[in-house]
């Protein structure tokens, strides 16, 4: 006969990707996955939600786990609870997004900006006819969030949340490199997340210093939370930052290859609960016999 005995969790606070780690294939939360992460809230950790998706774009996934969480979007420019309450946020100076602009004038037709409203204007771009099938089919599920200005320059009125350049993989590859040769380096966060199946890459500019990794790390200081007692679970490039801050750092099995063999801890793919798997290796699960 056995039984289970469990351990008290080694972590206080959790944080957890959505798109390519909470949801699966199918764009929906397993239940195992689910399950997991409100056994570890009612245990006593933290759940914080830390995505790249805008955050009113992540509330409907985040309001699933029927939780009091809080919510790091925009990859770390903006942290707010889901009843609205602001703790950070990190917006790309208009001046340094004008002058984006004019560097990346060849990407003209991938470049989209987005504002921290919640109306016409949030998303702001000049065409999409240079984007990819499965970011132009999200696009015209949310027009009323956005807003085409033609030149996109004269959209900045006010502080962007940030710059992002949508397209094929070699595409923004290419975005890359001009990024990298520009003036603008020392100024900004260039971040790429990448799904191959799709041959969908978005290349995310941000202000200086921000990034998923510097906002959780912000919010843990101010929890009084220490490095060590924080878990990540997550699958891109543009979560390496929260990997490398994080004291107990999981990468999905779905994970490209180039990120699975950097020495994080590998758990199952996000269509085999790789979360809850995660999870039951920090909660410590042990099977005794009697």
């Amino acid at each position: 006969m056995l039984k289970f005995t469990m351990v008290s969790l080694p972590i206080r606070l959790l944080a957890v990707d959505i798109d390519g780690t909470l949801l699966n294939p199918q764009f929906q939360i397993a239940e195992p996955d689910l399950a997991a992460l409100r056994r570890a809230h009612d245990e006593g950790t933290e759940i914080v939600v830390v995505t790249g998706r805008r955050h009113t774009f992540a509330m409907p996934i985040v309001q699933q786990l029927g939780i009091a969480v809080w919510l790091i979007s925009s990859n770390g420019a903006i942290t707010r609870s889901l009843a609205g309450e602001t703790f950070h946020r990190d917006l790309l100076p208009a001046e340094t997004c004008q002058k984006l602009c004019l560097v990346m004038q060849e990407f003209r037709g991938n470049t989209v900006l987005t504002f921290d409203t919640e109306s016409k204007g949030a998303i702001v771009l000049e065409r999409m006819d240079e984007l990819t099938a499965s970011i132009q089919r999200w696009l015209e599920k949310n027009l009323q969030f956005i807003d085409f200005v033609t030149p996109i320059e004269d959209s900045l009125a006010t502080d962007p949340v940030q710059a992002m350049f949508c397209g094929p993989i070699a595409r923004m590859h290419q975005a890359l490199d001009a990024l990298a040769a520009s003036s603008l380096s020392k100024d900004i966060t260039v971040l790429r997340t990448e799904y191959p199946v799709r041959d969908l890459s978005i290349v995310d500019v941000l202000n200086r210093g921000c990034s998923k990794g510097h906002a959780l790390e912000r919010w843990a200081r101010q929890r009084g939370i220490p490095l060590e007692q924080v878990m990540a679970i997550v699958d891109n490039f543009n979560d390496i930052v929260m990997l490398a801050f994080a004291g107990v750092p999981f990468i999905m099995g779905n994970a490209c290859e180039e990120l699975r063999r950097k020495g994080w801890t590998v758990t199952l793919p996000n269509d085999q609960c790789g979360v809850a798997s995660a999870i039951e290796q920090v909660l410590g699960k042990t099977q005794v016999e009697v």
